[in-house]
């Protein structure tokens, strides 16, 4: 979070502090008061500190503009919402019928309006992660407050969320950082608690209606269906709130069914009750009674009501049937042939959308037909909209062909950079994982090639042993039925590898789609003959060092796979207690996390010894049974023996301190050495008998495991129990907490089998690398992994790095058996002798080593049948890419390199690896810095996985991919058919629509601003989608910038800062300081910052900015002027473009190419890949401009908040804007009015001293404590509702003061900190301060009023001769007619909306419905359009609401049309439909 919002002065903390601690005037609890604190964040002295960056959110237009009128619509939805519940339960009988009507209406219009502002949360939020600024802000924090007032007022439900996950993403986002919420801000904990119950208890969030009272029987069974369409769709909240509205109305408007007896000849036929049927026991018990007694005027009242619900009803039927009659009419048409506009409104769109999808087409045939690697013809490639399709087209085969990315090992340029790419497995396709990884490196490569290094990228692919292998084993079971063992070991070899060449062209073609500058002339793959050569030599070098050495021991074996795993391969997961788990090869579900205890009878039949396991199935490979030596229950059985049950094989009893815990269990351990690692240990210190039950297949072998032999070991679990309840040797079981080792590739339970393997001793490699990084010679980005690298490599165990695999590097050891021997035993047994091994480079040279270890006898060498871990050769690449062992150029240039980046994932499965050998081999360490990235998620914070259907090819989003597509990709893979129908399911949900082309650049972009060190990634596609729109924006700005260049444009030589304006300084050192804080980033491998002070240089320095200040230059300017905003404008661009080069690299290789350039420039740097990177030009930055124009900014900002308060959409409604400044702010915003005025549309801007010259009539809003600004609004509003508006917020002003100086006055104050009693003191000033201002913006107004209409009409007319001065019968000048048709007169009590001068156009009365975020009863009204133009609704003599800026107006029926503004969209129904949409469409000139 950033520190501007934890200071004490932002008002946006301040609000919040007074929200969640009560210093706010007395309010109901949750939404109105929380309204209070939005407009005390909003309005009072809101910008006092907003000179800083980020005090101001950027984004606070769109707050001011929705939440004040979502608060008061949810404060009155809120008490419709109690009434009707109350009416419900029977709680307020005599509610007006009326009443609850309106009240029903309300709730559905806050429907509509929440449900509008949600969808505006989350378009805003799609581009967005938060609110207000691109960190979280207090503005979220209090829009966060607000959903919990929401929640605990049972106003709002899931289901305005469910279909939102930007939303839902942002609340578990502020959810998640309470903690920072608490010590940022300070806010209560109570309160923060109860806010986030709110949101995560399901029952907060779902509000059900109340239950009526209940019903007759009959009307029960008539109800019946209803009901049950009800429960079969669902309802939202608001749908049960809508129920308590029928329900309360039905209870105040009809009496009950035995108080009524509608005349014969009003009731239709087919509701009259059946002959025979009986009454229900209420009209039984005293209905006639109660019809003699009726009073006749009371009869006549309920039969008139009855008569105009039955009209009503008739009218509903009647309007129903024509509405079906028109879509009769329009299905008819549409069978003769005939289109409604909408049909033809859409043809025309799907239309212009393949025109254009035409052109493209075209050009992509044109760039197709040109020779690959030809540089892209620029002049003759014209599109007019920015399409990553044809941008990206063949500028990677032009770079790849002109060397751009190849290193030369005989460089002079003094200083080199390499890096080699962490090579991906060829067992699929790359996912997104590997794209932040490939855009993270190519960034900081292309970064260094263009800052004068010699840069090379080493790309290439890893055989990945274990993984590639099972891959094909499962391809050639599904598509040929066969094994590997049915194959042999050539044939199946030739498989993987045509496996792995096709999977290999894939993963390059990627790297190339993804725009990475890597060195194609030195791509490798892990099975290479240099790099198989290097991996021989490491093993040798490493065996004659004594590293690597042959032993049986332990290992963690996957039967599935039937190969040994290092520890770091296998994941453990913990069990709690009995749990049945899921295993490969098991059609049964196995029980874990239990324990079994069972006896063992004395040899000599004098007693037993009861012992317990986990795992039962081990006891066949017991050898002995140990008790502590101090144990007394044991003491008189030491050195006796127990009998086996199964094999009758003697088991020793022995002692041991080490292994024993007299308190556990009965204190006696089973011994079984062969299979428990501290077992192991044991039958080391004691000489037991090693016995392995198992084969490597996990069936029981048949050394002592009687009629159990061949069986599964988890069947012969269940079985062993069996047996030992037969022989009454059974004692229990009982549940165990355990953790339990599954093999990271099949899931299988691992089982330690004691295996003859080759291993690496790693203690002194180990800690050698605890030393690099403690002394800092090597460094590890983020510092906080220092931690898990000590921890790992302090208790570092020896590494196992033979796999019982045939693909990959088979080990260069072999065993030697001599002629006559019987005795040699098999290599890969337990039977085998380690001295028979030897090793060698080649076999003539184990051979020679064979030969002089057994002298003068007949021996044959047979190489081991195992391959070497996959990490072994993985952990050679940084140099065995350059041909090491040879002493190559390469290998002495660019040796050691100077980075790595990776994964924080295999920091101890391949970077460890690294440093260990690098160091043991070459002596040096293979790189300086290592810095680990983020691991990536999707958008709901999960693990990508193939079976959630969140695995993503990086090519999908580029190119862009429907639904079905996705849908394609899961097939043919190795998912389980359950897993394929979850994983689509997965994917619908997340991409309904599929995944919108984004290209390269987009993405790129997005996944390194991303990147936050210390951070996983939940990437969503939806932000990939945002920044392909700023492609656009970038792509059209350059397009604009072309425009006002010219053709004849020359690029200047040098630009001088004493020849600029003040704009083009400020852009000039905005654009260095842009670079100085990409570079210090960059340096730092802080992305999130590079990418953040790049986007807002241009998005927010340039677009927003420079390019709105340029037109009135280019407009009216002189041509001094014109020059130096041109050459300014140029060098913005050239420049900007080289600083985001490295983040998207085809985009600005596009528009550089497109820009004018100095010839001899040109020449050097034909492409912007070697074009040098930007440097900073301190004598271009202005710090002091840098900050008058933030402020001036903010002033803007103000203005703009003000017009939008007053309904100045329009900017052709420009008014003059008056600065009332403290000399100091008047210094600050001197020569800076003109910008002022462009920026804010404002049609002059002037900076006074004395209020005196300001005009009467002004809109008024505090900057900060210096400057106010004054809007002009004389002939713009209604003078009457602004005395009202400003007199209701002078009151607020008054009390808030008076509370705050009540508190002050109270004895216990004194004893307040001057701190706060400084601060208090300020806040009465401000108080002060605005209570003047809007008292002076009062007097205005009424002054407004006060003056001769005559003079006003004068002054609008500028000395023209005035019109009549109305009568009093006249509200409005008489108006004249529009064109040939002689305007309608508007009523003399509707006078009062018409301007000086304003003419009307039409009127008519309408009704009206909302479909957009403001909402209005759906009742008849006065729609007037006059010539200004201006369309208002009247309501009597009353103006209800006006357009803004009206964006489009359409029929939708004969009797209907659609009028849509920037802030409101209105269904309009009347019958003169057309002739209103024609004159609108004139006037607003749609």
């Amino acid at each position: 979070m950033e520190q501007v919002f934890q200071a004490p002065d932002c008002v946006w903390r301040q609000a919040l502090l007074a929200a969640t601690k009560g210093d706010l005037p007395h309010a109901p609890e949750g939404v109105i008061s929380l309204g209070a604190v939005f407009r005390l964040a909003l309005t009072v002295d809101e910008g006092r500190h907003a000179s800083t960056k980020h005090a101001y959110p950027l984004r606070s237009n769109f707050l001011r503009s929705r939440v004040d009128a979502w608060i008061d619509r949810v404060s009155l939805a809120r008490s419709a919402y109690e009434t009707l519940r109350a009416n419900a339960n029977g709680e307020n009988e005599n509610a007006p019928k009326k009443r609850l009507q309106a009240l029903g209406a309300e709730l559905k219009h806050a429907q509509e309006d929440l449900t509008a502002f949600f969808d505006e949360c989350e378009a805003c939020l799609i581009v967005g992660t938060y609110l207000a600024s691109e960190h979280a802000s207090c503005a979220d924090y209090l829009v966060f407050a607000l959903a919990h007032g929401l929640a605990r007022s049972k106003i709002c439900g899931k289901d305005l969320l469910e279909k939102r996950p930007g939303l839902c993403r942002w609340l578990s986002t502020i959810s998640a950082s309470c903690g920072t919420v608490k010590s940022a801000f300070g806010v209560d904990e109570a309160y923060l608690s109860s806010t986030l119950g709110s949101l995560e208890g399901g029952k907060d969030w779902c509000v059900e209606a109340p239950k009526p009272p209940a019903k007759p029987k009959k009307e029960q069974q008539q109800g019946k269906k209803k009901d049950k369409k009800d429960k079969k769709g669902g309802q939202s909240n608001f749908a049960s709130l809508a129920a308590l509205s029928s329900v309360s109305a039905a209870q105040a408007d009809d009496e009950p069914a035995a108080d009524k007896k509608p005349a014969a000849d009003k009731k239709p036929a087919g509701d009259k009750k059946p002959a025979g049927k009986e009454k229900p026991a209420a009209a039984a018990a005293g209905g006639a009674k109660a019809e003699e007694e009726e009073d006749p005027v009371k009869k006549a009242k309920k039969d008139r009501k009855k008569a105009e619900k039955e009209a009503k009803k008739a009218k509903m039927l009647a309007k129903k049937a024509k509405r079906e009659a028109e879509e009769a009419a329009k299905k008819a048409k549409g069978a003769s042939g005939g289109k409604s506009k909408k049909e033809k409104k859409a043809e025309e769109a799907a239309a212009k959308k393949r025109k254009q999808l035409e052109e493209e087409e075209a050009t992509l045939r044109f760039l197709d037909s040109q020779p690959k690697g030809s540089k892209k013809k620029i002049d003759e490639v014209k599109i007019q909209s920015y399409s990553p399709r044809i941008v990206e087209h063949s500028w990677y085969a032009w770079w790849e062909k002109e060397g751009f990315f190849t290193a030369n090992n005989k460089h002079t340029k003094g200083k080199t950079f390499t890096i080699v790419i962490p090579p991906p497995n060829v067992t699929g396709t790359l996912h997104l994982g590997h794209a932040l990884t490939d855009s993270i490196e190519d960034t900081i490569v292309r970064w260094k090639r263009m800052s004068g290094y010699e840069a090379l990228w080493v790309p290439g692919t890893d055989h990945a042993g274990i993984a590639t292998q099972t891959v094909v084993e499962k391809k050639l079971m599904r598509e040929k039925g066969l094994t590997r063992h049915d194959l042999g070991r050539e044939k199946f070899l030739e498989e993987v590898h045509a496996f792995a060449r096709d999977k290999k062209s894939t993963i390059l073609n990627q790297i190339r789609r993804l725009g990475s500058s890597v060195d194609w002339t030195r791509e490798r793959f892990t099975m290479d003959d240099d790099l198989q050569l290097a991996v021989k030599e490491a093993f040798c070098r490493m065996f004659e060092k004594g590293l690597i050495y042959r032993d049986a021991r332990l290992v963690n074996w996957c039967c599935h796979l039937n190969t040994a795993l290092s520890d770091i391969e296998v994941d453990y997961i913990d069990v709690p207690g009995r749990t049945m788990l899921s295993v490969p090869e098991h059609d049964d579900q196995v029980e874990f996390g239990c324990i079994t205890s069972f006896a063992y009878p004395l040899e000599d039949g004098s007693g037993e010894i009861v012992v317990a396991t986990t795992r039962i199935e081990t006891m066949l490979g017991d050898t002995a049974v140990a008790v502590h030596p101090k144990d007394p229950r044991y003491t008189h059985l030491h050195g006796k023996f127990l009998k086996h049950p199964v094999n009758g094989r003697r088991i020793p009893i022995i002692t041991d301190a080490i292994l024993v815990d007299m308190e556990f269990g009965t204190g006696a351990v089973k011994i079984t050495p062969a299979h428990d690692p501290n077992d192991f240990a044991t039958g080391q210190r004691h000489n037991l008998e090693f016995i392995n039950v198992f084969d490597d297949n996990g069936l029981l072998n048949g050394n002592g495991t009687g009629q159990f032999e061949g069986m599964k070991r988890f069947v012969a679990r269940t079985k062993i129990v069996e047996f030992l309840q037969e022989k009454g040797l059974f004692r229990g079981k009982a549940d165990n907490e355990m953790r339990l080792g599954l093999c990271s590739r099949s899931k299988d339970v691992i089982e330690p089998m004691l295996k003859p393997q080759w291993w690496v001793n790693c203690k002194e490699m180990g800690a050698d690398a605890v030393n690099v990084v403690r002394n800092g010679e090597l460094k590890i980005v983020p510092k906080d992994y220092e931690k898990t690298w000590f921890f790992w490599m302090e208790n570092i165990r020896d590494w196992c790095i033979s796999r019982q695999l045939w693909w990959g590097h088979r080990i260069p050891a072999f065993y030697v058996q001599v002629e006559g021997d019987e005795e040699g035993g098999i290599p890969g047994r337990n039977s085998e002798k380690k001295d028979r091994w030897v090793v060698g480079r080649t076999e003539e040279e184990a051979m020679a080593n064979a030969k002089a270890k057994f002298p003068g006898k007949e021996i044959k060498l047979i190489q081991d049948e195992d391959v070497l871990d996959t990490w072994f050769s993985s952990g050679l690449f940084p140099f065995s890419s350059f041909k090491w062992p040879r002493e190559t150029d390469d290998l002495k240039a660019f040796f050691p390199t100077q980075l790595l980046e990776t994964g924080h994932d295999i920091l101890f499965f391949w970077v460890a690896r690294m440093v260990m050998m690098s160091r043991c081999l070459m002596g040096v360490l293979p790189f300086k810095e290592v810095f680990l990235h983020a691991m990536v998620r999707d958008a709901h914070g999960r693990k990508m996985s193939k079976s959630l259907g969140n695995v993503i090819d990086p090519l999908d989003v580029i190119r862009g991919i429907t639904l079905e597509g996705l849908h394609k990709t899961l097939m043919g893979g190795n998912l389980d058919p359950k897993e394929v129908e979850k994983a689509k399911e997965g994917q619908k949900q997340d991409y309904p629509e599929g995944i919108e082309e984004c290209g390269t650049d987009a993405l790129r972009f997005a996944l390194v601003a991303y990147t936050s060190q210390g951070r996983d990634v939940n990437l969503d596609v939806k932000r990939v989608v945002g920044y392909r729109h700023w492609c656009n924006k970038l792509f059209n700005a350059l397009r604009y910038a072309m425009m006002n260049l010219g053709e004849a444009y020359v690029a200047p030589d040098e630009i001088r800062p004493q020849d600029l304006s003040l704009s083009c300084k400020w852009i000039l050192s905005r654009l260095n300081q842009a670079i100085a804080s990409t570079v210090k980033a960059m340096d730092e491998y802080q992305f999130t910052q590079a990418t953040t002070a790049i986007y807002a240089f241009w998005q927010y320095d340039l677009c927003d900015v420079f390019i709105e200040l340029v037109k009135p230059v280019m407009a009216s300017g002189s041509d001094a002027e014109k020059k130096a905003t041109r050459d300014t404008l140029w060098a913005c661009l050239e420049v900007g473009l080289r600083l985001l080069h490295p983040f998207m690299p085809f985009l600005t290789e596009e528009l550089w190419q497109r820009l004018p350039k100095n010839a001899d420039y040109a020449k050097e740097f034909p492409s912007i890949t070697i074009a040098p990177y930007p440097k900073c030009a301190e004598e271009f930055v202005d710090q002091s401009l840098v900050d008058r124009m933030a402020y001036s900014g903010v002033v803007v900002n103000k203005i703009r908040s003000l017009r939008a308060t007053y309904g100045l959409v329009s900017n052709k409604q420009q008014p003059d804007v008056f600065l009332l400044c403290e000399p100091e702010s008047k210094a600050k915003l001197d020569g800076l009015e003109s910008y002022v005025a462009t920026l804010s549309v404002s049609g002059s801007v002037r900076c006074v001293t004395d209020a005196k010259e300001i005009p009467e009539g002004c809109g008024v809003a505090p900057v900060d404590s210096g400057v106010v600004a004054y809007v002009v609004l004389t002939g713009l509003v209604d003078p009457e509702g602004e005395i009202k508006r400003l007199e209701k917020k002078l009151k607020e002003c008054e009390a808030g003061r008076q509370k705050l100086e009540k508190r002050m006055s109270l004895p216990e104050y004194a004893k307040t900190p001057d701190k706060f009693k400084a601060e208090d003191n300020e806040k009465i000033a401000n108080f002060k301060s605005e209570e003047a201002n809007l008292a002076q913006a009062v007097d205005g107004f009424r002054a407004m009023l006060a003056k001769p209409k005559e003079q006003k009409q004068q002054q609008a007319e500028k000395g023209g001769k005035p019109e009549p001065k109305p009568s009093k019968e006249e509200a409005a000048p008489e108006p004249k007619a529009a064109e040939s048709e002689e305007a309608p007169r508007p009523r003399a009590e509707s006078s009062g909306f018409l301007k000086v001068g304003e003419k009307m156009v039409m009127k008519g009365d309408v009704k009206k419905k909302s479909t957009g975020f403001f909402s209005f009863t759906s009742q008849a009204r006065t729609l007037v359009l006059t010539d200004a133009p201006r369309l208002l609704y009247m309501e009597g003599t009353e103006t209800r609401g006006e357009f803004g800026r009206v964006l489009s107006c359409m029929m939708k029926s004969d009797s209907a049309f659609v009028i849509k503004s920037d802030q409101k969209e209105r269904i309009i129904e009347t019958p003169d439909a057309k002739a209103w949409t024609e004159a609108i469409a004139k006037h607003y000139k749609l």
